[in-house]
C-alpha cells in the first residue's frame, strides 16, 4: 500500500483491499477495521426480539416450561418445582432492588429445590445467580454458574454471552472468543453488542500474537515483482534510478562465474548493480560495507539499506538509518525527502498517524517540488479518510508530473470512493468518466485499469470489470494480485467458486509470497466451511506479513476461523456456508 509495506500495486492500489474484498465477495461481514466473521448474507436468519439491549436482568425461563396455576385462597402444598420457582421469583425481586446477596441466596434455594430432570428451569436458575454474581463482579463465580447453565442448555445465548463477558474480565481471551462466537452464530450475527465484543477480543488476540511473532520472525525478502512494483511508485528516488554511465566498476569473473572483488569499488555501487540484476539478498550487506568504510555514498547507502530493511519487515533496523539520512544537512534534499516519505509510511503502518503526517509535511517543506511527497501523502490521506485533502495532494503531484498515470488513477479512485460512500450517483458517474479518460490517455498504465475494475465491480458492471482485469494481465502478466481480484470477481459475478479459486491458485503459482492471495483463499475457505484449510491459508499469510499491523489482522482472521471450529465441535454450530 504505502512505502513502508506494500507497494502501490495495481490491484491492491491505495483503495484498501479488505474494503474491496467485503464488497466483492458479498458474503463476509466486516467487524470494525480488522477481524471478520464470514457468513452468507443471503441465508441469514432474521431473529425477532431486542438485539442491542444489555443482558443484565435475570429471567423467567430459558425455554418454555408450563407453570402450575396458583389458586387464590387457601394455601396449596407446593411441589419441588413450584417451590423452586417461588424462590426464583423472590430472588428476582431482590435483584431488581439491587439486593444481590439476598438474590443469590434465593437462586441457590431454587437450584437446590429444582428437580434435576427440569433442565430448562435449572439452567435459568444458574443463569440468574450468575447475573447476581456479575453485579458483585465475582467473575469466576459467573463463569462457573454460566457453565452449569450451558451444560443444561447448550444453546443458551444469555448464559453464553454472560460467560463471555466474565471470561474477558478474567483475561481468558480464547475462552471469551469461543463463547461470543457461539453467540454470534446463534443470533445470526444480528446483535451489535456481541459483535463488538468479538471484534474487541479478536483485535486484542491478534495484537498479542503478532507482537510476539513479529519480534521473532525470520526476515523474508519479497518477490522481485513486489520489489519492482514498490520502487515504481517513486519517481524522484535517487537510489532506485539505474546506474549512470561511468558509475559501473570494471569487473573480473572468477572461475565459477562469481563477481570477484573490485579494487576501489563502492559497496553502494555494487549494491546498485545487484538491484539491476535482481540479486536483492546481497544489497543490505553491500550497503553496510559502504557505511562502515565511510565511502562516497554513505547517505545513499543508508537510505537503500533502510529501504530493504522495510521491505523485509524490519522497521526497527530501518528507523535509525532513516533518522540519520533525515538529519544529514549535507545530504541531497531528494534523499532526505525520500527518507521522510518512507519513515512517514512506516509510522502509518505502526498506527501512528500524527508522526506520519509530520514526516510528510516536513518532506513537503524541504522539497516542495517533489512529486513523490504528494503522491504518497495522498495515499496517507485516503487511509485517514481525508479524501478531499488526498485529491488536493494528487493534483499537486499531477501538476509537477503531468505524465504520472499512477497519481491520475488514484485521484479518480479517491473521488470514486468519496462518491460511493456518500451515495452520490452524479459524483459516481463523474468519477467513472474520469477513469475512462485515464485509460484513454494512459493505455499502458495497469493501475488505471485495475482501480477502474474495482469501481466497476462495486457498481455491479461485472463484464466490463472483467475486461479491465484482462487488460491488466496483458500489461503485467506476472502481477499475482490481479489474479486474486479477478478470482473474487468470478465469485460475485457468476458465483463460480471453482474458477475463482483457480485464479487465486494461479496467483500463488506466479508469486508464492503473495500474502493477499493466501488471505483471500483463507477467507473463501471459511465461507465454504473448510475451516482447517482456511486456518492453513491464514497461517501462510501470517508468515509473509510485512508489518506487525498486517500480521495482527491476519491473526484475527485465523483466530475467528479457529473459534468457529471449536464451536462446531462443542455445540454443533456452524454459520451458513457458500
Amino acid at each position: 500500500m504505502m512505502a513502508a509495506s506494500k507497494p502501490v500495486e495495481p490491484q491492491s492500489g491505495s483503495g484498501l483491499p479488505r474494503w474491496q474484498v467485503a464488497l466483492m465477495v458479498g458474503a463476509p461481514l466486516l467487524i470494525g477495521a480488522g477481524a471478520v466473521y464470514l457468513w452468507n448474507r443471503s441465508r441469514k436468519v432474521v431473529q425477532k426480539g431486542k438485539r442491542n439491549g444489555e443482558r443484565e436482568t435475570p429471567e423467567g425461563s430459558a425455554s418454555p416450561v408450563a407453570k402450575p396455576e396458583k389458586p387464590d385462597g387457601e394455601p396449596v402444598e407446593m411441589n419441588p418445582l413450584d417451590q423452586a420457582q417461588a424462590a426464583k421469583n423472590k430472588g428476582n425481586k431482590y435483584f431488581k432492588a439491587a439486593k444481590y446477596e439476598q438474590a443469590i441466596q434465593c437462586y441457590s434455594e431454587a437450584i437446590s429445590r429444582c428437580p434435576t430432570e427440569q433442565k430448562g428451569d435449572l439452567s435459568t436458575f444458574y443463569q440468574n445467580r450468575a447475573a447476581a454474581f456479575e453485579q458483585q463482579q465475582k467473575w469466576q463465580e459467573v463463569v462457573d454458574d454460566c457453565t452449569q447453565a450451558v451444560e443444561l442448555n447448550p444453546r443458551y445465548v444469555k448464559a453464553l454471552f454472560r460467560r463471555a463477558k466474565a471470561q474477558e474480565r478474567l483475561d481468558n481471551k480464547k475462552q471469551c472468543l469461543e463463547d461470543v462466537t457461539a453467540v454470534c452464530i446463534l443470533e445470526a450475527f444480528q446483535n451489535q453488542q456481541s459483535m463488538l465484543l468479538a471484534d474487541k477480543v479478536l483485535k486484542l488476540l491478534g495484537k498479542e500474537k503478532a507482537k510476539e511473532k513479529y519480534k521473532n520472525r525470520e526476515p523474508l525478502m519479497p518477490s522481485p515483482q513486489f520489489i519492482k512494483s514498490y520502487f515504481s511508485s517513486f519517481t524522484d528516488d535517487i537510489i532506485s534510478q539505474p546506474l549512470l554511465k561511468g558509475e559501473k566498476a570494471d569487473e573480473d569473473k572468477d572461475k565459477e562465474g562469481e563477481t570477484a572483488e573490485v579494487n576501489e569499488s563502492s559497496g553502494y555501487l555494487k549494491a546498485k548493480q545487484f538491484m539491476e540484476e535482481e540479486n536483492y539478498d546481497k544489497i543490505i550487506s553491500e550497503c553496510t560495507k559502504e557505511i562502515e568504510t565511510r565511502g562516497k555514498y554513505v547517505a545513499e547507502a543508508l537510505l537503500l539499506r533502510a529501504t530493504f530493511y522495510l521491505l523485509i519487515g524490519n522497521a526497527t533496523a530501518a528507523k535509525p538509518d532513516l533518522d540519520q539520512v533525515i538529519n544529514m544537512p549535507e545530504a541531497n534534499v531528494k534523499l532526505r525527502a525520500n527518507a521522510l516519505i518512507k519513515r512517514g509510511s512506516m509510522f502509518m503502518q505502526q498506527q501512528q498517524p500524527m508522526l506520519s503526517t509530520q514526516d510528510f509535511n516536513m518532506a513537503a517543506d524541504i522539497d516542495s517540488q517533489n512529486a513523490d511527497v504528494y503522491h504518497h501523502r495522498g495515499q496517507l490521506k485516503i487511509l485517514l479518510d481525508q479524501v478531499e485533502e488526498a485529491v488536493g495532494d494528487f493534483d499537486k503531484c499531477i501538476l509537477l508530473r503531468p505524465d504520472s498515470a499512477l497519481a491520475q488513477a488514484q485521484k479518480c479512485f479517491a473521488l470514486y470512493r468519496q462518491a460511493y460512500t456518500g451515495n452520490n450517483p452524479s459524483q459516481i458517474q463523474t468519477a467513472m468518466d474520469g477513469f475512462e479518460d485515464v485509460i484513454k490517455r494512459f493505455p499502458k498504465c495497469a493501475e488505471g485499469y485495475a482501480l477502474y475494475a474495482q469501481a466497476l465491480t462495486d457498481q455491479q458492471h461485472f463484464g466490463k470489470a472483467n475486461e479491465m482485469y484482462n487488460k491488466c494481465i496483458d500489461l503485467e502478466p506476472d502481477n499475482a494480485t490481479t489474479y486474486v481480484h479477478k478470482g473474487l470477481l468470478q465469485l460475485q459475478w457468476k458465483q463460480d467458486l471453482d474458477k475463482g479459486l483457480d485464479l487465486i491458485s494461479k496467483a500463488i503459482e506466479i508469486d508464492n509470497k503473495c500474502d493477499f492471495a493466501y488471505e483471500t483463499m483463507g477467507t473463501i475457505e471459511v465461507q465454504r466451511g473448510n475451516l482447517d484449510k482456511a486456518i492453513d491459508m491464514f497461517n501462510k499469510a501470517i508468515n509473509l506479513a510485512k508489518s506487525e499491523m498486517e500480521m495482527a489482522h491476519l491473526y484475527s482472521l485465523c483466530d475467528a476461523a479457529y473459534a468457529q471450529t471449536e464451536v462446531a465441535k462443542k455445540y454443533g454450530l456452524k454459520p451458513p456456508t457458500l
